[in-house]
């Protein structure tokens, strides 16, 4: 558990004096003004607790904990001041959401209350983030793969634009929050159960489609977004979701939008390149050809995100390509062509991960109808033994 605690004050005397005061209690760390404390922040961080003076040369107090919050929303935000007015402390209660007021001098008792309340309520916030994240995206992902047995089709292209996007997300270094994204990528194709897999195979082939199939194709992410918004705290996922297939020129500038529409926009952005460049890739386009289609259309796509998209490589997900028996196959391992029963029935399409119920699905098939063997995968390189 994170427990560093960061004084920010432009008087090195005093922030010499806190570390003697407080280190046998806590994990102090220093940053004599705002300038090294943002870079300390950047370096050493996040901090459970950051705790700033008010008046500070070049940015006050109220200024230099509002670019923490931006930076580090879950680290809990604490003033120091002689200046104990009420306007300053209204300010520094709208402006940085600060969680505690504290005046100089400031007695050691009260000051030791206030930090371990204040690491107290970091572990809260850090708990219930880490039960968002893994309880909900493990639930989450093993709903994928039980419905990618319903329709594989899609579900694959599901488990692919995900590695998209966490391609993505490790380009941004891997931002707060970035979890909802992979979600969305994980579920932007959940409104595809209402289609059977012929109109899927279509659809993603570009062949001609009927006036009904073409509505019943487009009309997916809502069909998605309806069944996730029924979710709690899927909410922003489902819009997301819902949004997939809007160009880029219709948002509008995310820095005029809440932070919670400025989530949505930007996620139905990310999902508008990932997906567009997996269609590309799917039909024959080369990386680079998919990316120079992105490239040239900057009024469907987020330029950043195709920049930051162009790093990723097309064999990341497996090194060395083996034929194997089903009963040899690991969950982990990436089909590399199509996985067929005897009877023709597409069981596994080219490019999903083999998940603990997709492996038990073909080993069910390979006992009572047979499979095609021996089957292409591509494995980790540090499978290979």
């Amino acid at each position: 558990m994170n427990d560093k605690i960061l004084f920010v004050d432009d008087d090195a005397n005093l922030l010499a004096a806190v570390k003697r005061r407080l280190r046998k209690e806590f994990d102090i760390a220093a940053a004599v003004g705002p300038e090294q404390g943002l870079e300390m922040a950047q370096t050493d961080g996040p901090f459970a607790v950051v705790v700033a003076d008010m008046r500070m040369p070049g940015m006050n107090g109220i200024e230099f904990l509002s670019e923490i919050k931006l930076r580090s929303p879950d680290t809990v935000r604490m003033m120091l001041t002689g200046n104990a007015d009420l306007q300053t402390a209204i300010d520094a209660v709208n402006e940085g959401n600060i969680y505690r007021f504290l005046t100089k001098p400031c007695a050691q008792e009260i000051m030791v209350r206030a930090l371990e309340a204040g690491l107290e309520q970091y572990r809260l916030i850090t708990a219930e983030r880490e039960l968002l994240e893994k309880t909900l995206m493990g639930s989450l992902k093993m709903l994928s793969e039980i419905l990618s047995l319903v329709n594989p089709l899609a579900f694959s292209r599901a488990t692919r634009v995900r590695r998209y996007v966490q391609h993505i997300g490790q380009q941004r270094q891997s931002p707060p929050g970035w979890w909802q994204y992979e979600v969305a990528a994980l579920l932007s194709q959940i409104g595809c159960v209402t289609l059977s897999a012929d109109l899927l195979d279509k659809a993603y082939a570009r062949a001609t489609l009927s006036d009904d199939e073409q509505q019943a194709v487009a009309n997916h992410p809502v069909v998605a977004s309806n069944l996730l918004s029924k979710i709690p705290r899927l909410e922003q996922i489902a819009q997301m979701v819902a949004n997939q297939q809007k160009p880029f020129c219709l948002f509008p500038t995310l820095e005029t939008l809440p932070a919670a529409d400025k989530a949505i926009a930007f996620g139905a952005q990310i999902l508008k390149v990932v997906l567009d460049f997996d269609q590309f890739v799917i039909n024959g386009m080369s990386k680079q050809d998919a990316l120079a289609r992105l490239r040239t259309h900057p009024e469907e796509y987020n330029p950043e995100l195709v920049a930051q998209l162009s790093g990723f490589h097309l064999d990341d997900v497996g090194e060395i390509a083996k034929m194997l028996r089903v009963k040899d196959l690991k969950t982990g391992m990436i089909a590399d062509s199509d996985i067929r029963a005897h009877n023709g029935l597409l069981l596994v399409p080219k490019g999903q991960e083999i998940s603990y119920p997709v492996l038990e699905r073909l080993r069910n098939f390979a006992r009572q109808i047979g499979i095609v063997e021996p089957v292409r995968v591509l494995v980790q390189q540090q499978e290979t033994g």
